[in-house]
């Protein structure tokens, strides 16, 4: 009997123990969003020269040193720091013993360059022996301040939901009280840069049309969205 009066007792105290953990506010769920599109300006390019032979001569070799000193000319005139161009590839381990072998070998660099203005870009391409260049790219692109956006987009995204938790409660004569909780959703976009000519890469053969130079480039903006999800108390 004692023992049937214990459990009893025991369980008695757990219910009184979860209703008090029962969480009996009166509560209002909103969701706020901010977003921005920005234009990226840090544009990571790919560039690809490498040798030719004019008119098909094989004594008549550019070689990839001649393109390279374009290329490089072209960057510091446009007053990019040396220090954005980059070689990312060289297409023979031992460039030497490799046109000993084979005197048609035609030796490749890819170089990686860091820019902040597209017209310089174009400016830099137009520099550089047109049937050198194999074909350019963009590698990858960045917003300088993105964090610092990310921030301001998230504080926008919380006020727009206490705003609206506000009017809400109050057209129901009700006040707000503080906040619960907060949950935190993004969408960021980084669409893929185009050419206006529609293609990603610049092939040597266009150098044989006249008055061929560097596609203009247009940029897709990148877009960033945030939703939080909140959850406020009505007093």
């Amino acid at each position: 009997m004692k023992k049937l009066i214990a459990l009893a007792f025991v369980a008695l105290f757990s219910m009184s123990a979860m209703a008090q953990q029962v969480d009996l506010r009166k509560k209002i769920n909103v969701s706020g969003s901010a977003e921005q599109e920005v234009t990226p300006d840090i544009i990571y390019l790919s560039i690809s020269l490498k040798e030719y032979f004019k008119d098909n001569n094989s004594k008549k070799r550019v070689d990839i040193t001649d393109l390279e000193k374009q290329l490089y000319n072209a960057v510091l005139k446009a007053g990019i720091d040396k220090e954005n161009l980059m070689v990312n590839n060289i297409s023979s381990y031992n460039y030497a013993t490799e046109k000993k072998k084979n005197p048609d070998f035609l030796a490749s660099k890819q170089y990686r360059l860091k820019v902040t203005d597209l017209n310089k870009w174009n400016e830099i391409i137009g520099s550089v022996d047109a049937k050198g260049v194999s074909y350019t790219n963009i590698d990858s692109y960045d917003f300088s301040g993105i964090e610092a956006l990310k921030k301001e987009l998230k504080i926008k995204a919380l006020q727009a939901a206490k705003a609206k938790a506000q009017y809400m409660v109050e057209a129901l004569g009700e006040r707000l009280g503080g906040v619960i909780d907060i949950q935190e959703i993004n969408n960021e976009a980084y669409p893929q840069p185009m050419y206006r000519a529609n293609a990603m890469m610049m092939k040597s053969e266009m150098a044989d049309m006249a008055g061929a130079g560097a596609p203009e480039l247009d940029f897709k903006k990148i877009k960033l969205n945030y939703v939080v999800n909140t959850v406020f108390e009505i007093k």
